[in-house]
């Protein structure tokens, strides 16, 4: 998969590749779906931690320019998720015959691999007393806002995108977003543990 893309994952370049039979391939991963997401889920790389230190704006932009460089130079991730997107389709093993079925257990742990991998960094920010003064956090929406942009700006194959800029729009917007609803939700919008107007959380 990481010389050809998904379509190369086949059932006959694998057995040819590992020397098996096909019942021994069938035993391991009754389905295509099965086989494919495995795959996908050996090649995702770990999530790298934020870093320790730092303002809460200068860590999310740190950890938004470690998912904007993991998206442009490496995005298995996003081909992963384009995959369970559209529908699940590999030749050469047949698949359940109900299309309902529920998803198999590859291919749910290859969703909460990726939703970990977005996830974690986040997750140790927004826990962290800095972020308080957000508020409650859509830990989902956030995300979405932080890492949709660059997702897009991937899928658009535009050859002068600049990931930074991008990266430093979609933290800048979401804190200032994050920042209004605390305030109208009747807490004091902050910057460094100072009260603020919200023109100026969104400057």
């Amino acid at each position: 998969m990481s010389a050809g893309g998904p379509s190369a994952v086949t059932v006959d370049a694998v057995t040819r590749t590992a020397n098996v039979a096909r019942a021994t391939l069938y035993r391991h991963f009754p389905s295509g779906n099965d086989l494919l997401a495995a795959a996908f889920n050996s090649l995702i790389p770990p999530s790298p931690p934020p870093p320790a230190e730092g303002s809460l704006r200068d860590r999310l932009i740190a950890v938004v320019l470690d998912q904007a460089e993991a998206v442009a130079q490496a995005p298995v991730a996003l081909t992963a998720m384009s995959w369970l997107a559209l529908g699940r389709d590999l030749e050469g093993i047949p698949e359940p015959r109900d299309s309902q079925a529920a998803d198999s257990a590859a291919i749910t742990t290859l969703r909460e691999r990726i939703a970990q991998q977005y996830a974690a960094p986040f997750d140790a920010i927004f826990d962290s007393p800095a972020a308080a003064e957000l508020g409650e956090v859509d830990r989902s929406r956030a995300i979405a806002l932080l890492i949709g942009p660059l997702v897009i700006g991937r899928l658009s194959t535009l050859p002068d995108f600049d990931y930074r800029e991008c990266a430093l729009a979609a933290v800048d917007g979401f804190l200032y977003v994050q920042r209004h609803q605390n305030a109208a939700a009747g807490w004091p919008a902050t910057v460094n543990g100072t009260a603020a107007s919200i023109e100026s959380a969104g400057a």
